[in-house]
């Protein structure tokens, strides 16, 4: 990032609710990453993607204040972070960490009633309404069953649906998340990010949080913060950021694919000349396309229109892809090439094609297949 997009950067973030002005993070005076300027508005979700050991959890914890900043300035509206007791950033702001909770005897119960603290006496006694907003959060989350439980014997996933809930106790106006679905299920991780969503939306609770699957990530998120090295390599909505190349990039894939049409990561093309002419249409090509792959099968798709779902898919993992362009006759090119490959390939999958005016070319296509004794339906092996 140079001087001048970093000078972009901060007079961009100047009318922000939640501001990160030239912020340098790091350990023992040590930076990590440095110069980050972020402007993040009212009820949006933040969502922070990038390798293990890039600096995201730095990030968090420096905006919690666990980590001193190296350099820089948050600012929470127009206040800078620093001059907040940690009394007021207590009941604004609410983390749930990766780290460990140690507890002894404390029930669920007990955990979540912890986020009402900020706003009890100095003796800490719970009000009618205290508990009235622990029931809520614990059903929220649901997890109202676990609050006679013991938090030390409940399951990873159970310690975690319960600390957010301590979270959504506290009532907060932002909320800092590290890898929040950790340990969850699919159910539960679904249900988790239902939950911030949510928040975000109805309430305009400001959600700034780390996330490990970019999939979800690009699913629940406004804007998306892709850590790595020294600088925050891009920031922007997740139809900036999901792209294949950027990906790649962050994550430094050299074994496989991204693919953001699917938000799926695709393990790597079997290599050589096709043995097989997938023919498919609408979606109909992507479970023979997997499977041919995990069998190490080279295959060749097609004729795909360039704006067909198959196609986005067939161009990451076919040895050879026969297109045209969307909504045009099938020329003479791809038409010749996809003859020429049923000649030179053992097989002929059709997966299930519609037969249109623009496509009818196929029909030759599959008769030729089948006077050569190659063309099969989905057989039980490939």
């Amino acid at each position: 990032m140079d001087d001048v997009e970093k000078t972009e950067r901060a007079v961009d973030v100047a009318d922000f609710y939640f501001q990160m002005r030239n912020m340098t993070v790091g350990y023992h005076g040590s930076p990590l990453i440095r110069d980050i300027n972020i402007g993040i508005n009212k009820g949006e979700i933040i969502t922070l993607i990038g390798p293990n050991g890039s600096g995201k959890s730095t990030i968090l914890k420096s905006i919690t204040r666990q980590l001193r900043m190296i350099g820089g300035e948050v600012y929470f509206e127009d206040r800078n972070l620093r001059e907040m007791s940690y009394r007021e950033l207590a009941a604004r702001m609410a983390v749930v960490l990766t780290e460990r909770v140690k507890t002894e005897l404390m029930t669920c119960h007990d955990i979540v009633a912890s986020g009402r603290y900020p706003y009890t006496g100095r003796l800490g006694i719970l009000s009618e309404r205290d508990e009235e907003k622990i029931e809520e959060s614990l059903r929220a989350v649901n997890a109202k069953e676990l609050g006679n439980c013991d938090f030390n014997v409940i399951s990873d996933g159970q310690r975690q649906r319960v600390l957010l809930a301590r979270a959504i106790c506290q009532e907060p106006d932002v909320m800092i998340l590290d890898e929040p679905t950790s340990f969850l299920d699919i159910r539960h991780k679904l249900e988790l990010l239902a939950v911030l969503e949510r928040m975000a939306k109805r309430e305009n609770i400001t959600v700034i949080m780390s996330l490990h699957e970019i999939d979800l990530a690009q699913k629940v998120s406004d804007k998306i913060l892709c850590v790595k090295g020294e600088t925050i390599s891009h920031y922007g909505m997740p139809e900036e950021i999901f792209k294949e190349e950027i990906i790649r990039d962050l994550y430094e894939i050299d074994n496989g694919f991204y693919d953001p049409c699917f938000g799926s990561i695709e393990l790597p093309r079997p290599e050589g000349e096709p043995k097989v002419l997938v023919i498919s249409s609408g979606g109909t090509g992507i479970p023979v396309y997997r499977r041919l792959r995990k069998e190490g099968v080279p295959f060749a798709a097609g004729i795909l229109y360039r704006n067909d779902v198959d196609y986005q898919l067939a161009s990451l993992l076919a040895s050879r892809v026969i297109a045209e362009e969307p909504f045009q006759e099938i020329g003479d090119t791809a038409y010749q090439l996809a003859m020429d490959t049923v000649y030179k390939c053992d097989r002929v999958i059709n997966a299930g094609i519609r037969i249109g005016t623009c496509n009818r070319r196929v029909e030759e296509i599959l008769e030729a297949a089948r006077k050569a004794g190659k063309l099969t339906r989905l057989p039980e092996s490939v």
